[in-house]
């Protein structure tokens, strides 16, 4: 059994700067928020140092790609690193006055790079400012228009000072283009050796960094740190038709691909979970961050294999005996992933020794969902200790038993 393997890519700006985004949905939900603002239990610190790059080097190592901002769903090679953005841009306002703020030779803030192995700089915070800069000196930019179809106009500067209205760069005079291919930025370096102790050293850099304006989700920052085979695999996972009958149609901030990544790393390893989640989870992508669901190989990753290979057949009895509601509480209610992981958990251990008829399963679903205690281990702290170990354990035993 195998989930779907090869699928067409979903759209995506990789080349373009789009401008004018107002259709995303970026709320958090409760639980994001708690895994986001949750103290690490073992603060560590990272080692880094400055640079300082002209406005016109930067540029060129941004065109060559020296420099590089990855996005979800970019699968170029030379990226160990993917999806830090989703499309998350600047308006033609914000762009205009940070052209002029470097022309006016205002102070800018540190940009944050991240030194890969391969010696390219993968952009930790700056995207927009990187990102205007390459359509001023490409003398266009790209936007959004009403109907939703990419569009380009010529990047000249509209919402700036009279003496610099309507000016592109071919149209800088010698002194302003010597200004601005000058003008010295600062950059914050940290450097990777790409284990999972530096993987997640910048994980917490990133965090904090996103603290303000749109926030991505934890899972969002760990897809873009711990990609590779295993996150491609979890991906492939997510697009098995049961799974999507079951969750809906896929969720625009990963929540789905989440959920599964959660459903694994707790069938392995749930009686060694310590909070928070967060770290919990990125523990278990960096471990298994070479593995490819389509090449399982090697004997290391035997437990993960089996782990997604049931994963997929316990997706298959619950859509067939429950359906879509399995996953929710109640009819008509949005997914709740801490119910979902426990019961995937449960059917999946007994899986693993033992047959179960589609009767049982329906049978030991509905009276796992009756019982109070499994009720509000679902619904609020879903991430403590305690909560986990008292549905994890609830779901199990149930499901044990004849």
């Amino acid at each position: 059994m195998s989930p779907e393997s090869s699928r067409e890519n979903p759209p995506h700006a990789v080349d373009a700067f789009i401008a004018n985004v107002e259709d995303f949905d970026f709320d958090l939900t409760t639980e994001e928020v708690e895994d986001l603002n949750e103290a690490e239990t073992t603060p560590s610190r990272v080692s880094y140092s400055t640079n300082d790059f002209d406005v016109e080097g930067l540029v060129s190592r941004l065109q060559r790609g020296d420099v590089v901002i990855p996005r979800f769903g970019d699968n170029r090679i030379g990226i160990e690193t993917q999806g830090f953005q989703r499309g998350f841009v600047w308006n033609k306002k914000q762009m205009d006055r940070f052209i002029e703020s470097l022309l006016l030779e205002f102070p800018i803030p540190s940009f944050f790079f991240v030194k890969q192995r391969d010696k390219k700089y993968l952009v930790l915070d700056g995207q927009q400012r990187l990102e205007t800069l390459r359509a001023f000196y490409e003398g266009e930019y790209k936007f959004l228009d009403k109907d939703g179809t990419t569009s380009t106009e010529q990047f000249s500067l509209t919402n700036v000072a009279e003496i610099f209205q309507n000016l592109t760069y071919s149209k800088l005079s010698d002194a302003q283009r010597r200004t601005l291919d000058s003008t010295f930025l600062t950059s914050v370096i940290v450097t990777s050796d790409n284990s999972v102790e530096s993987q997640e050293n910048i994980y917490k850099i990133f965090e904090r960094l996103n603290s303000g304006g749109t926030s991505l989700t934890a899972h969002e920052i760990r897809v873009a740190l711990f990609s590779g085979e295993f996150i491609s695999s979890l991906d492939k996972l997510n697009h098995f038709t049961p799974w999507r009958m079951l969750y809906g149609k896929p969720n625009p901030r990963l929540r789905d691909q989440e959920l599964i990544l959660r459903i694994l790393a707790f069938y392995l390893n749930f009686e060694t979970y310590v909070s928070p989640l967060k770290s919990f989870l990125n523990s278990f992508a960096g471990e298994y961050r070479s593995f490819d669901i389509d090449n399982p190989n090697l004997e290391i990753f035997a437990g993960v294999n089996q782990a997604a290979t049931t994963f997929m057949r316990a997706a298959e009895l619950l859509n067939e005996v429950v359906g879509k509601n399995a996953l929710r509480r109640g009819t008509g209610g949005g997914v709740n992933s801490a119910q979902t992981e426990a019961i995937f958990v449960g059917l999946m251990r007994r899986l693993t020794v033992q047959q179960i008829s589609p009767d049982e399963v329906k049978a030991k679903y509905d009276r796992i969902l009756s019982m109070e205690k499994f009720l509000n281990s679902t619904e609020t702290g879903t991430s403590a200790p305690g909560s986990v170990k008292m549905r994890f354990s609830t779901a199990i035993e149930e499901f044990k038993q004849q």
